[in-house]
């Protein structure tokens, strides 16, 4: 099973969302089938309906609504954190929000459209603290202590 990228942590940070910041910050490399992963995707796609009516109509105390989503060409798999996403008559668009490590079909910042069964993930920020982000939260099992410190601190994980 060959491993895919899973977008760049600090792609979830304050600077990743302003259309001047380019993400040159964290890769992780996940093998497909981790469990700890699978799982975060299922959750997140248990509560993608509810995400997406919150995002159409987003409450003051929250920003940064964003989607992680997957992308596959010939040169292997990689998720995408899309921002500034919005419906289209069929699936979605947004802007891609880091820099491709592996797929060369896509250029940070481009307009992409993608499909619901692409999103893996996705999280805002309420109050200044994340919420969603399932994904990122399965791999602090497996980063190291203080840089899990270092996400909850800087980047309002909770997880």
């Amino acid at each position: 099973m060959r491993p895919y990228l899973i977008a760049p942590l600090l792609a979830l940070g304050l600077t990743a969302f302003h259309a001047t910041a380019r993400d040159t910050n964290e890769v992780v490399s996940a093998e497909r089938q981790n469990p700890a992963v699978s799982a975060a995707v299922r959750q997140a796609q248990a509560g993608l309906t509810d995400f997406l009516a919150l995002a159409a109509k987003p409450p003051a105390d929250t920003r940064d609504f964003r989607v992680q989503v997957m992308v596959e060409d010939s040169n292997g798999i990689e998720t995408f954190w899309i921002t500034h996403f919005r419906p289209l008559e069929q699936g979605f668009i947004g802007e891609l929000a880091n820099e491709p490590q592996i797929v060369k079909s896509v250029t940070w910042g481009q307009q992409l459209r993608f499909t619901r069964e692409q999103i893996t993930d996705w999280g805002y920020l309420k109050n200044g603290r994340q919420v969603g982000s399932f994904t990122v939260c399965a791999l602090f099992k497996e980063m190291p202590p203080e840089q899990v410190e270092f996400y909850r601190s800087q980047y309002g994980f909770d997880c």
